[in-house]
C-alpha cells in the first residue's frame, strides 16, 4: 500500500498537490472527486501526474486532507474498473450516454497523417478508423485555453512528437502526440503530428462555458468530408 500521506503537499495556504506519477491514477482520483464531493473543495484541477486541489478557505485544509487520505486509500484497494471492449473494431469504448459525448467532425487530411500511418505500422485509413473508433476522455486541460489532452483505452495511436516543431499551427487542426489526442484551439507554434482538421471553436469567451472540452469530457471524433 501507498505512503498516501507524502504525496499530499500543500500549494499555497488554500490548495493541496497530490503526486499520482501515472495518468490512470490521476483521472480515477479526478473522476471520484466530481463523484463524491467532499465538503471545503471548491475545485479540481488534474493534470498529467498530478491534482491540484483548491479550498474555499483555510479552515477547511485539515478535514479536506483526512477526507483525500481516506479516498485516495480506498482507491487503492478497489481494482481499476477497465473500459468494455468493442472487439468488432479491435478498439476500446466506454459506457457514456449519447448526450454527454462531445462530437468531433474532423477532415482527415493532415500533413502528418502519412507519417502517423508509417510509424503505427498501419494504413492511413486504419489510422482514422481507430481514431473515430474509440471514446476519448478530456484527462486535463492545459498549454492554451480550450487544449484538451484527451486519451483513450486504445492504445495502438501513441506516437511521439515530431522531432522538430512548427513555428505555427492553424486553429481546430486535429493532432496525436505522446498517447493523447488534442484540437489545437488557436494559432500557436506546436511540435504535435497533425492528422486532421475541424471548424469547432473549441474555446470562445462569449460561451458558458467558454471551454468546449473541459476535464472529464467525453469526445468522439467523427469524420467528414464537408469543408
Amino acid at each position: 500500500m501507498d505512503d498516501w500521506s507524502a504525496r499530499i503537499r500543500p500549494a499555497g495556504d488554500r490548495a493541496m498537490l497530490i503526486t499520482l506519477d501515472d495518468p490512470r491514477p490521476v483521472q480515477r482520483l479526478a473522476s471520484a472527486l466530481r463523484v463524491h464531493a467532499i465538503a471545503g473543495v471548491q475545485d479540481v484541477l488534474p493534470a498529467a501526474e498530478t491534482v491540484l486541489v483548491t479550498l474555499h478557505a483555510v479552515s477547511y485544509g485539515v478535514q479536506v486532507r483526512r477526507e483525500l487520505l481516506a479516498l485516495l486509500e480506498r482507491l487503492d484497494q478497489e481494482p481499476p474498473q477497465p473500459d468494455s471492449p468493442d472487439v468488432s473494431r479491435g478498439t476500446a469504448t466506454v459506457d457514456v450516454p449519447a448526450e454527454d459525448i462531445v462530437e468531433i467532425p474532423v477532415r482527415y487530411d493532415g500533413a502528418d497523417l502519412p507519417e502517423v500511418a508509417r510509424l503505427l505500422d498501419l494504413s492511413p485509413a486504419e489510422v482514422i478508423a481507430a481514431h473515430t473508433g474509440t471514446i476519448w476522455r478530456c484527462a486535463f486541460v492545459g498549454f492554451a485555453p480550450g487544449f484538451g489532452y484527451l486519451t483513450s483505452s486504445d492504445g495502438r495511436l501513441t506516437v511521439p512528437r515530431r522531432d522538430r516543431a512548427r513555428t505555427a499551427i492553424p486553429p481546430g487542426a486535429v493532432a496525436l502526440a505522446g498517447g493523447y489526442s488534442a484540437v489545437y484551439p488557436r494559432g500557436t507554434p506546436g511540435g504535435w503530428q497533425l492528422i486532421g482538421r475541424t471548424d469547432l471553436r473549441m474555446w470562445v469567451v462569449e460561451r458558458d462555458p467558454p471551454a468546449l472540452v473541459r476535464a472529464g469530457s467525453a469526445i468522439r471524433f467523427v469524420e467528414t468530408t464537408e469543408d
